[in-house]
């Protein structure tokens, strides 16, 4: 199954997974209105670190033009940015 015949909930499951584990965290306590920075404590590394891994884990490039800080505030947002690169 490729990325773009997931629905979002398989996404956002692989994605908190992924997230997880940069994090160090419990995929369990990650819901979708946790907020990358604010709640996780992620920083500019982290987030890098996150976006390679996910790339690794869904098989495509994020696009630098389309990327940005809002795409990071959530897992909600993350997911939806990931859903969006995926369909396109």
């Amino acid at each position: 199954m490729t990325t773009a015949d997931m629905d979002r909930d398989q996404l956002a499951e692989r994605t908190v997974r992924v997230l997880a584990g940069v994090v160090q965290r419990d995929p369990q306590t990650l819901h979708q209105d946790t907020r990358l920075f604010a709640d996780l404590g992620m920083d500019s590394t982290n987030a890098l670190e996150l976006l390679m891994t996910l790339e690794d884990e869904f098989g495509f490039e994020f696009d630098p033009e389309t990327l940005e800080s809002r795409h990071l505030e959530t897992v909600g947002s993350l997911t939806d940015y990931i859903v969006e690169q995926a369909g396109g």
